[in-house]
């Protein structure tokens, strides 16, 4: 404990070499960042949301207190806090950028990025903009209008903006981008209306904002996985999205990122439901310097808009699953054997699935919450069985399936602790009543469903966390409550921080579960919780507001009323 304090203490490193200047944010910075800042989505590459400052502690926790606390711009608020040597850079939606003082709260510069008034005719939600990248002097973002630009980091203007595909056909920049060796990698959610060619993941250089490469997630006639479409024609191929953020291995050089469901979802209405449907609900690997895919995993053929988006985690670990927690293992694994694995829950489903990053080869998954989709997964292959009675078959069935389009998982965040070698997964208990209503694949709705939810079978708390070991599966320990839970950050010092659709947000700890801390926001907790530090004192930040995740488990508990305020809030112990 003595030595984490003493490097709290110690000025910001980026500080002392500037001597009070500006000092360019490196690619070495960014894949092994001071410990005071939190430079990207999930404050590192590998995606763990853990940070190791262990100044706030167990024995302290209960002393957290508000430092400062600042209203947000209107809209759906999904944001993630950047800090940099003392400064927050913060993604309202709309594309509302704003610098503030990250120990005070005071604004230093605001950036308003002049949108088209006609956003809301192509896009259902235009306004979401989960998270930011720094690089060299710039704040970089992806926008509203398909733009990836760049800000001057120390007055917001604008340095460059690059148009990546046309608003009124194209794709939809929900999340922002990463950084990876001088390029900045992003996904997008594509409406059908954009076509295939919608559906792109990119490469633009960090310093100019040219584009460097694209990555289409549908392939075209003549491509490997075309032919798992089908005679479906190339142009009615739509809607394979990756809209989180993605993950970055800079001794492999590989990108990985997932997509989302087709549409229509239901694949009956597709190529026929004995197809893939490539790339769909999958994990990709890319190349970083070309784009090209160098493996794949599909982890399921999805029928109910089921998305699989989510964060990957990338972890160096023994890999011994264990058969009475693990449904499903690899029978070739050695036991003991390490290896550089990616892991996590990557969709709605709830599932979690580890990988070899390199080669992505399967090694085990098991289920979490209630899930009827999945019948099988071949432990040698990794070959994916769906539930034969989960299917549509024709227009007008209507199936029982859990969970729900909202999952299960979502875009609410895990975290991941070296110090446990565990990762801690937000997750609802749901299920839902899903009809086939298209009649066609053309001219249908976006997903050619129609739901209604309710809470899982067997429980009446819709929100539960799962603290589960990267090594053998098993699980340590599960929380479960009334309201649905949302994203979490792990810390130096055996904390876990994450907050409800109830507006609660609580300190857990790591090994146990117990909470040791709680405080209500007054409206549901659906920012990204960081921590950083300033001048030797640790803070936590997190943002409330609404989402249509927390809405939608809202609907569940009806006699919970949380507010529906867009606020910041930062905590740290009394000075």
């Amino acid at each position: 404990m003595l030595l984490a304090t003493a490097l709290l203490a110690a000025p910001h490193p980026a500080a002392q070499d500037a001597r009070g200047g500006f000092v360019p944010v490196t690619d070495a910075m960014l894949q092994k960042p001071d410990p005071a800042d939190w430079l990207m989505w999930r404050r590192t590459l590998d995606t763990w949301g853990y940070s190791p400052l262990d100044q706030i502690t167990a024995n302290n926790v209960r002393t957290l207190r508000l430092v400062w606390t600042r209203p947000l711009g209107p809209g759906i608020q999904e944001g993630t806090p950047l800090v940099y040597d003392g400064v927050m850079y913060f993604p309202n939606p709309l594309d509302h950028i704003q610098a503030i003082d990250a120990r005070t709260g005071d604004l230093k510069w605001e950036y308003r990025r002049k949108l088209p008034e006609d956003l809301n005719k192509f896009f259902p939600v235009p306004a979401i903009n989960r998270n930011l990248a720094i690089y060299g002097s710039l704040i970089i973002d992806t926008s509203a209008d398909d733009y990836v630009f760049g800000l001057n980091a120390q007055t917001g203007e604008l340095a460059w903006e690059t148009k990546i595909l046309d608003y009124q056909k194209g794709a939809q920049q929900t999340s922002g981008p990463i950084v990876a060796n001088g390029k900045i990698i992003s996904g997008r959610g594509c409406e059908p209306e954009g076509g295939p060619e919608a559906c792109v993941i990119t490469a633009h250089d960090a310093t100019t904002g040219k584009e460097l490469w694209r990555t289409r997630t549908i392939p075209a006639p003549g491509e490997p996985g075309s032919e798992t479409w089908g005679d479906v024609p190339y142009e009615e191929r739509l809607h394979v999205g990756t809209w989180l953020v993605p993950s970055y291995d800079p001794a492999l050089n590989l990108i990985y990122i997932g997509t989302s469901v087709s549409s229509p979802a239901p694949k009956f209405l597709l190529g026929g439901n004995d197809r893939k449907h490539l790339y769909h609900n999958s994990t990709l690997a890319l190349n970083a310097d070309t784009g090209k895919i160098v493996w794949y995993y599909q982890h399921v053929v999805d029928h109910w808009d089921l998305d699989h988006p989510f964060e990957r985690l990338l972890v160096d670990t023994a890999v011994v699953p264990n058969p009475s927690d693990v449904r499903w293992i690899n029978p070739r694994l050695r036991p003991g054997e390490r290896r550089r694995v990616i892991t996590g829950v990557p969709g709605k489903t709830g599932l979690v699935y580890t990988l070899d990053r390199e080669t992505g080869e399967f090694l085990w998954a098991r289920p979490t919450v209630l899930q009827t989709v999945i019948s099988n997964i071949d432990g040698a292959t990794g070959e994916v069985t769906v539930n034969p009675d989960a299917l549509f078959n024709k227009t007008g069935d209507q199936r029982f399936i859990c969970p729900t389009t909202n999952g299960g998982k979502n875009w609410e965040a895990s975290a991941y602790s070296p110090l446990t070698n565990m990762m801690y997964v937000p997750l609802q208990n749901t299920c839902m009543e899903t009809t086939a209503v298209a009649e066609s694949r053309k001219n249908t709705s976006l997903y050619g469903i129609a739901n209604k939810a309710m809470i899982a079978t067997g429980t009446d708390n819709v929100g539960t966390i799962f603290a589960i070991s990267a090594e053998t599966g098993a699980t340590a320990w599960k929380f479960e409550q009334r309201a649905g839970t949302t994203s979490l950050v792990a810390t130096g010092s055996g904390l876990l921080f994450g907050g409800d659709a109830n507006g609660r947000f609580r300190a857990f700890d790591q090994r146990t579960g117990e909470v040791l801390w709680e405080v209500n926001l007054g409206s549901a907790v659906t920012g990204y919780p960081v921590t950083f530090a300033v001048d030797g004192r640790q803070y936590v930040a997190v943002s409330t507001g609404t989402s249509l995740a927390t809405g939608g488990v809202g609907r569940l508990t009806p006699e919970l009323r949380p507010g529906t305020g867009s606020n910041l809030f930062v905590f740290a112990l009394p000075e």
